[in-house]
């Protein structure tokens, strides 16, 4: 701030303060209040304009003054400077409710922040856990492929072993069904094993999938029992 507007302002208090003592009753309280804005705007605080008011006091009162009269002029110039840092104590006020709402936003915005944080970390394991399923989703059904294929050629081996069994004679049927109960059933066996366990699997992540594995189950129990009903007519009966 300029020199010179300092020493407009101390002018300035004077002339007002010098109107609180000559008027009775005082008057001036409005010039101190409009004092008090020029201070805030020219960027002072309480404690420059204290420093103005006791020079401005120090030469209003007289050496020669009574002390009744030094007394009342004393409280009237209490009651002007008052007045005057009303609107500097106004800017403390305002300046401590932005600082509550300003820690009071930071909060606000700290809480919201852990929210979006919690949500998005909650929403990372969704997708995670949505993989994961889709991936053993993918994995039953490439296994289930492959157990269908594998019953499905073993149910043509059967009907070819079957023809072959028909056209043999006594000693060869025996052996021909032997050989089938051994190595075909030993392997729809192994195929309805699997069938059972990827039956489980599949079960709570795909209805659809369940349900073919079912039916594929079936086929393969249909052509165990083909196998015994075939084993026992040819004289080799399966023993469980």
């Amino acid at each position: 701030m300029k020199t010179s507007q300092l020493s407009r302002l101390s002018d300035q208090y004077l002339a007002a303060l010098r109107r609180q003592f000559e008027q009775d009753p005082p008057v001036a309280l409005p010039a101190a209040h409009a004092l008090g804005s020029l201070t805030v705007a020219l960027g002072l605080e309480t404690l420059d304009l204290a420093k103005i008011h006791e020079l401005a006091l120090a030469a209003l009162l007289l050496p020669d003054s009574s002390a009744a009269v030094r007394k009342a002029m004393t409280a009237r110039a209490v009651l002007f400077f008052t007045e005057a840092i009303v609107p500097i104590e106004e800017t403390h006020r305002i300046a401590l409710e932005a600082s509550v709402d300003l820690k009071q936003l930071n909060v606000t915005l700290s809480e919201r922040t852990q929210e979006l944080t919690d949500t998005n970390r909650e929403l990372q394991r969704g997708i995670t856990a949505r993989k994961t399923a889709e991936a053993a989703l993918e994995t039953s059904e490439r296994a289930f492929d492959l157990l269908l294929k594998e019953s499905l050629l073993l149910e043509k081996n059967l009907l070819d072993m079957t023809r072959k069994i028909l056209a043999a004679n006594e000693e060869e049927r025996k052996k021909m069904s032997l050989q089938l109960h051994d190595e075909i059933g030993q392997t729809l066996l192994g195929i309805h094993v699997k069938l059972l366990s990827l039956k489980k699997e599949a079960a709570a992540q795909h209805l659809g999938l369940a349900k073919e594995i079912a039916t594929t189950q079936r086929l393969v129990e249909a052509s165990v029992e083909t196998i015994n009903r075939f084993a026992h007519e040819f004289g080799t009966p399966h023993k469980t």
